[in-house]
């Protein structure tokens, strides 16, 4: 007599629930989000130890200060629709991304809209960690993407991530797209690399790495649909800028008025020949955006040497390009670097390889190294991050 059951051969598979494998993820990257959060919390504690000797406000210099007037503004009232002739007054400058956030969360949140752009930026320093551990695990095991979690958090202008600036938020769409391109889940990545590209104008990098990495690795019709949307976000804010303005280069009209142009480096070379040979007082401050700046190459070259995948050279590689290659202000540059968290895999590999003694002294310098920077970044430094 036949059996009436079914084989199990002949079952349909089954399929494990979204929120099962998220929550699996989650806890596989808990331990990176720990020495993260670790980290952070210790330059938050130097922060609020050094501000009280000082008598200054935290809250007000990481919620309400420098860029983060600019976002706030821009979530209240809107974007300008002239072009106007006063340099470092444009807000049509700041890309959109984190300003629409924080207007469609500012009524729903019973803080103030400094408050919830500060909570919106931790948010996704926290996703932006997440990211990168996947990345590391992914490429080199778990151990190498705790390092490289651990290394971006301390970072000399790590503080920022814990700002209400766009950092972080770009940081957590540039290395979830990334890795969507590692995975071969094109349309995500196009997807992330188009919100990248209306969060910061090195968001053009992203979509750099996603579209030649989907032009160069593979004829799949969803690589090649990800290789036209990746740019769509930069390209559609830049479009939108000409078009308020009036002017096809409306938007490059503005970087002008903040004086942002790409001259190739000559800006850059002119400002480490004065500092490291010519100034016999350097500024604290200029000179470890200087170390980040020589230090970045470095890396990159190694990245190089160790034949980082495709699209991390290639975002690494357009950042650097976009940064060194400016001829506006120099002392931000530490800052613009701070999503170009890929330079740091040598590191993280080469710490993964050494003993446990030298990786717990390299760390707990990088450590107290960030807290100190990061307070006198905030404390001393007159100027913007």
């Amino acid at each position: 007599m036949a059996s009436t059951q079914t084989p199990t051969a002949c079952l349909p598979p089954t399929r494990t629930p979204v929120t099962t494998t998220l929550r699996a993820a989650l806890h596989h990257a808990t331990p990176a989000l720990l020495a993260y959060t670790g980290v952070r919390t210790t330059g938050l504690l130097a922060l609020t130890l050094w501000s009280h000797l000082r008598d200054q406000n935290v809250w007000q210099a990481l919620a309400a200060e420098w860029d983060t007037e600019w976002y706030l503004g821009i979530a209240a009232h809107g974007y300008t629709t002239e072009l106007g002739t006063r340099q470092d007054a444009n807000n049509l400058a700041f890309f959109p991304l984190y300003p629409l956030l924080l207007r469609a969360l500012t009524p729903a949140s019973p803080l103030s809209p400094a408050s919830t752009g500060l909570t919106l930026a931790i948010a996704a320093s926290l996703l932006a960690a997440w990211g990168i551990f996947a990345i590391g695990d992914h490429l080199h095991g778990r151990r190498v993407g705790i390092l490289l979690t651990t290394l971006w958090a301390a970072l000399p202008v790590g503080l920022v991530q814990w700002m209400g600036y766009t950092e972080s938020l770009f940081t957590a769409c540039a290395a979830w797209s990334l890795y969507a391109v590692l995975t071969g889940r094109w349309l995500a990545a196009a997807t992330l690399a188009a919100l990248a590209g209306l969060t910061r104008p090195t968001g053009i990098a992203v979509a750099a790495a996603v579209t030649v990495t989907a032009l160069t690795s593979s004829r799949h019709p969803r690589a090649l649909l990800a290789a036209l949307l990746a740019p769509l976000g930069w390209l559609g804010y830049v479009g939108w800028v000409g078009l308020r303005l009036d002017r096809w280069d409306g938007y490059f009209a503005v970087q002008r008025l903040w004086r942002n142009d790409w001259d190739g480096g000559v800006r850059t070379v002119e400002q480490l020949r004065h500092l490291l040979f010519e100034d016999s007082t350097p500024e604290l401050f200029l000179l470890m955006v200087t170390g980040t700046l020589l230090a970045s190459v470095a890396l990159f070259a190694l990245s190089l040497a160790d034949r980082q995948p495709l699209p991390l050279l290639v975002f690494t590689g357009v950042m650097l390009a976009i940064v060194l290659g400016s001829g506006g202000v120099y002392f931000p540059r530490a800052r613009f670097l701070l999503p170009a968290f890929p330079l740091l895999l040598p590191l993280a590999l080469h710490l993964s390889r050494a003993s446990r003694r030298l990786r717990t002294l390299a760390l707990t310098g990088a450590v107290l190294g960030s807290a100190y920077c990061g307070a006198y970044m905030i404390l001393v430094w007159p100027s913007a991050p």
